[in-house]
């Protein structure tokens, strides 16, 4: 905590109090990379935006909100004339949205060789997807895991094609160490009804899936032999728009009282842009990263077993969602 508050610098030579304008000044040009950042019209996703434009990255915005992505890519246009920004819709709550995001992306004919995976959502009231999961875990992770998923085959390719190493970013948080127990259960029972909902244990389930899907992915990847990496960040505690639906006074006196830990956004938006760019990340894959230095997850995020069983739920749920899920969360609980 001393070391959080004070800023010291790890051994990356970075810490809580760096910028990602700061973790970037010694990256290669980016001007031959193209990035899909999930989240980008506000908050960190924003300035991981802003700040992969400075550096000369083609970007791609995927949004629900159109108007607001046509907002965040006018704010980076303005700051830097020459940057290369393309908007697409995508609701990552729902998989038809997520499947037609990527065949029109296909059809650009662009390549891809950076993912961050940084969209996230915490819902204050219980609600359901169009496919039927809670819209969390359906947001933050389920979404995420088939764009990713969809994606794959074009960021092997492309790094093939221009041998620079594609990587993905997953952005997750802390919080994943707040959940226990038996995750698909849990969302099997969130989903079919809102008596055991608790939002703020639905936000850490979904972060301590994207937490055990790196390391799944990282393994897999590894297997494939693909030229791609994976991993993932806590970004640290910072005030944006995923708070909007908890604003009151006990959100406002928390943030009051904890003003000594927050970080700023661009201190935020650091190890993201970090792990997507620096040199030397080259090779490393599977691991999480909080303050621009890699760090150890909670013991569920570290167990290969559990994160085999969430890639077999998640590949159920993608293709035959309700049948699938209802079918695999009542199956009796394994444990090996």
């Amino acid at each position: 905590t001393v070391k959080y508050l004070i800023g010291s610098r790890g051994a990356s030579g970075f810490g809580s109090k760096s910028t990602a304008e700061e973790v970037t000044e010694t990256c290669p040009d980016l001007r031959s990379i193209t990035a899909i950042i999930t989240g980008a019209t506000s908050g960190i996703g924003a300035e991981t935006a802003r700040v992969l434009a400075k550096r000369g990255a083609r970007l791609v915005i995927p949004a629900r909100n159109l108007k607001a992505a046509a907002e965040a890519k006018a704010r980076i246009v303005s700051e830097f004339p020459n940057s290369e920004i393309v908007i697409m819709a995508l609701d990552l709550s729902s998989l038809s949205s997520v499947r037609k995001f990527v065949l029109d992306f296909e059809s650009l004919d662009l390549p891809l060789n950076l993912l961050i995976n940084n969209a996230g959502r915490f819902a204050h009231h219980h609600a359901i997807s169009e496919d039927g999961i809670e819209m969390t875990f359906a947001t933050n992770y389920l979404g995420h895991f088939l764009l990713t998923k969809l994606l794959l085959n074009k960021m092997m390719e492309t790094a093939k094609q221009s041998g620079v190493q594609g990587r993905i970013v997953n952005v997750s948080s802390s919080i994943n160490g707040w959940f226990s127990g038996d995750m698909i259960r849990y969302l099997g029972q969130i989903s079919r009804s809102k008596s055991q909902y608790d939002a703020t244990l639905a936000y850490a389930l979904s972060k301590l899936a994207n937490v055990l899907h790196t390391k799944e992915l990282a393994q897999r990847l590894k297997e494939m032999g693909a030229n791609v990496t994976v991993n993932c960040v806590h970004p640290g505690i910072v005030r944006t728009r995923l708070t909007r639906e908890r604003e009151g006074f006990i959100t406002d006196l928390f943030f009051i009282l904890a003003s000594k830990l927050l970080k700023t956004i661009p201190q935020a938006a650091s190890t993201t842009c970090y792990v997507a760019t620096h040199p030397r990340l080259e090779n490393v894959s599977g691991k999480y990263f909080a303050d621009c230095n890699e760090t150890w997850t909670s013991k569920l995020g570290s167990d290969s077993i559990e994160a085999s069983k969430l890639w077999t739920a998640s590949e159920i749920m993608v293709s035959e969602i309700k049948k699938g899920l209802e079918t695999y969360t009542n199956r009796p609980t394994e444990r090996k």
